[in-house]
């Protein structure tokens, strides 16, 4: 039996505020034990998968799984845990790294746009359009060096970001109108933690291959980070498209709200399988009869 878990206190829907100090980053287990953990994961994932078929068989709604976080907050594992098991016909899921040539010839939104979820399919962005009030926040020259907006554009940093708020609200509201419901993670990590989980990509050598240099460099801009973190959040979070501050410390935790989430998002939508009118039924009775008498 899955976890009766209350969601209230990690879910932002802009009837709050959202302070990165006082969030938590580290709760008290949610499961009693190893066999436990998994035992709940692998009931949510049945559930979860059993869900996505009918939404695909319904084809109506579509969902979108952001997940934001610094380094070495375990977004990849988090995105494992929950979808593996999936059907993988309903599942796509598209990490966003630094933009290519080509996609920097254009604006800041254009590249997600093939990306985003079909009709009765999950679409999961591993870093998204966020990171444009994120990293590029903590790092203003990327507009003028990178991205090469007009100077008349960004002489007022402050109003870029009020924009860009502006911008991806309107855009998870139209998303929303159609059809899709959002659902945006921030796995919320603590500096110590991440620091214990970069020394044991450097112990282990099965995973030094995750380490980057680059990744401990923006650790000096950690201050920076939580407050733009803090501004997106209350800047987009809606009833519509509302933010999941996870605590990340302890991975299980956050696998098992993320799930939670899901599930309870998915159980919410009016779906039914369609219905097989008269005629249908006729045809299908003819082509049984056929079946059988094949044998």
């Amino acid at each position: 039996m899955h976890l009766d878990l209350d969601l209230s206190p990690f879910r932002y829907d802009g009837s709050r505020r959202f302070s990165t100090a006082s969030a938590p980053t580290r709760i008290p287990d949610l499961y009693e034990d190893k066999k436990a953990y998994k035992e709940l994961m692998e009931e949510y994932r049945e559930e979860i998968d059993a869900l996505q078929s009918l939404m695909y068989a319904h084809n109506r709604y579509g969902m979108l799984l952001i997940f934001q976080a610094m380094d070495a907050a375990g977004k990849d594992g988090a995105i494992g845990a929950v979808m593996s098991g999936i059907n993988p016909h309903g599942v796509k899921v598209t990490s966003f790294k630094r933009p290519s040539e080509t996609e920097l010839e254009h604006d800041y939104l254009w590249r997600i746009y093939p990306h985003l979820p079909e009709r009765g399919s999950i679409a999961i962005f591993n870093r998204s359009y966020y990171e444009e009030v994120l990293v590029v926040r903590v790092h203003p020259k990327i507009l003028t060096e990178s991205q090469r907006i007009p100077p008349e554009f960004t002489a007022d940093p402050e109003q870029v970001w009020q924009q860009r708020y502006a911008d991806i609200a309107q855009l998870e509201s139209y998303l929303h109108r159609n059809g899709f419901v959002i659902l945006k993670f921030y796995l919320h990590l603590s500096k110590e933690e991440q620091r214990q989980r970069f020394l044991d990509r450097i112990e282990e050598p099965d995973k030094n291959w995750k380490f980057a240099e680059g990744d401990v460099k923006e650790r000096a801009f950690w201050p920076q980070y939580m407050q733009a973190y803090e501004d997106c959040i209350n800047a987009t979070a809606a009833p519509h498209a509302p933010w999941y501050a996870v605590p990340a410390d302890d991975k299980q935790n956050a696998r098992l709200i993320i799930a939670q989430a899901v599930l309870t998002s998915l159980q919410a939508l009016d779906m039914h399988y369609p219905e097989v009118d008269g005629a249908r039924r006729d045809v299908l009775a003819q082509i049984r009869q056929q079946l059988l008498d094949e044998a």
